[in-house]
């Protein structure tokens, strides 16, 4: 152990840094933003800097700890201006390199598809942090309620009512939609790239090849760029939006880059105006069918987007 008063920041920064990628992870799952999940990290580290180690037995569990506080303020501040956004709310992307690697696309795909951070939203900022903790971290219930200063029980019975609230919600989504069935990584990278030409050269019909007849297409501007206000449903509507974007493309002379990537660990793309990201959209495939959209187009959540294996 290190104690001398010049090394002991040295020994702090190591400490934290092994941390680092998992109170990123926590703050992400909580907040659905990349920015605010990044400024609760740095916060955390100002704050374990700063702080006394001398009652600290983990410095897991002390991080974890501060993380998570930070987290349930920002969120519970958040709300207001979530009830007062423009349109559909959708995550920050998280965008990392293509991979058909099954073991880390299930990993990703567990707890960042853009479908479970929404489910997410139904949650108050305790329930959500309790069920990340235990449902996606593995957390023991004796250490979440050291976390949130509750008893173990309470941390329990918390649980128990967010599990409740999603799955209330789930059954009412899947009783609407049916049942599904996955798809293979490399049929869905094969259909995202359908998805993608067909997308670039506006084929009305091999969009609608594409679509499940019960497609959902979410589009979030945030107030500040062309973006639907409203979810559109069903194949033919989703097409028509699709083949009138590329049509305005064409009219207004633009010509979109496609990138294929993976939106929150799923199948996604990005497009580009020279070197300026102008949308992300993540794609959920099920049933080798396109079974729902999300287009991210708020310029404040792009503004940060980079390749991130976060």
């Amino acid at each position: 152990m290190i104690t001398t008063a010049k090394n002991k920041p040295i020994d702090r920064l190591k400490e934290f840094n092994q941390h680092k990628s998992l109170l990123f992870a926590i703050a992400y799952r909580m907040l659905g933003s990349v920015m605010d999940a990044e400024d609760m990290v740095q916060e955390t580290f100002l704050r374990w800097q700063q702080g006394s180690k001398q009652n600290v037995k983990s410095a897991k569990a002390y991080l974890t700890k501060i993380t998570t506080r930070l987290c349930i303020d920002r969120l519970r501040s958040a709300r207001v201006r979530r009830e007062q956004y423009v349109g559909s709310w959708l995550p920050e992307p998280l965008v990392t390199e293509l991979t058909t690697d099954p073991t880390k696309t299930i990993e990703l795909a567990d707890s960042l598809a853009i479908a479970f951070l929404l489910l997410l939203e139904q949650l108050s900022p305790l329930e959500r942090a309790v069920f990340l903790l235990r449902e996606a971290f593995g957390y023991e219930y004796s250490e979440i309620s050291q976390i949130i200063d509750k008893k173990p029980a309470n941390c329990r019975q918390i649980a128990r009512r967010a599990r409740q609230h999603l799955a209330d919600r789930r059954s009412r989504r899947d009783a609407l939609r049916g049942e599904r069935f996955q798809t293979s990584p490399e049929q869905q990278e094969q259909l995202t790239r359908k998805f993608m030409h067909a997308s670039q050269r506006g084929d009305l019909q091999g969009l609608l090849d594409l679509l499940a007849e019960d497609i959902t297409l979410w589009s979030d501007g945030g107030g500040q760029v062309v973006a639907c206000l409203k979810p559109l449903h069903g194949a033919a509507k989703v097409a028509g939006f699709l083949r009138a974007i590329h049509r305005r493309g064409q009219k207004l002379s633009f010509n979109y880059d496609l990138e294929l990537v993976q939106v929150n660990g799923q199948p996604g793309i990005i497009y580009k105006l020279g070197n300026k990201v102008e949308s992300v959209v993540a794609i959920d495939i099920k049933d080798n069918q396109i079974f729902s959209l999300y287009f991210m187009r708020n310029p404040n959540k792009l503004a940060s987007l980079r390749l991130s294996s976060k």
